[in-house]
C-alpha cells in the first residue's frame, strides 16, 4: 500500500495564498510586534491588546505550524519562552509594513469613517 501524501490546497493568487497564512484577527499585529525583536509571551499579550490567551496561544501555534514564527523554550525555572519571526515570517511582516504605514498615514480620516457609520447603526 503506498502512502496518500497530503495535497496542497489551491489557490487563486498570491493575495489568497497571504491572506490564508495571516488569517485571524491578531496575527498580523503578533507579526508587527515581532518584526523588531524577539519577545516573550507577557510582552506580546501587553502589545497585542484586548487578545485572550486562549486566542493568543492558539494564533501564536498556528503561526509557528505554518513555518512563519519560532518558539525557543530554554528549559529555565521559572520557565522562558520566546517567539520570533523565522526568515520566512520575517519577509511577510515586511510585507505588511506598507499596510502599516497606510493606516498610520489615514487613521484620523478611517476613524471619522467608522464614527460616522457607527452613528447610522443606532
Amino acid at each position: 500500500m503506498s502512502e496518500v501524501l497530503p495535497v496542497a490546497p489551491s489557490f487563486s493568487c498570491g493575495l489568497d495564498v497571504t491572506l490564508r497564512v495571516i488569517a485571524g484577527k491578531w496575527k498580523p499585529l503578533i507579526l508587527y510586534f515581532l518584526l523588531d525583536a524577539p519577545n516573550r509571551y507577557g510582552a506580546l499579550k501587553r502589545a497585542v491588546r484586548g487578545v485572550s490567551d486562549k486566542v493568543l496561544i492558539q494564533q501564536l501555534k498556528e503561526l509557528e505550524s505554518d513555518g512563519i514564527v519560532v518558539r525557543t523554550d530554554y528549559k529555565e525555572v521559572p520557565p522562558r519562552v520566546d517567539y520570533a519571526l523565522t526568515p520566512l515570517g520575517r519577509s511577510l511582516a515586511q510585507a505588511l509594513a506598507p499596510l502599516c504605514q497606510w493606516g498610520t498615514d489615514h487613521m484620523e480620516e478611517v476613524a471619522q469613517v467608522l464614527a460616522e457609520r457607527d452613528s447610522w447603526q443606532r
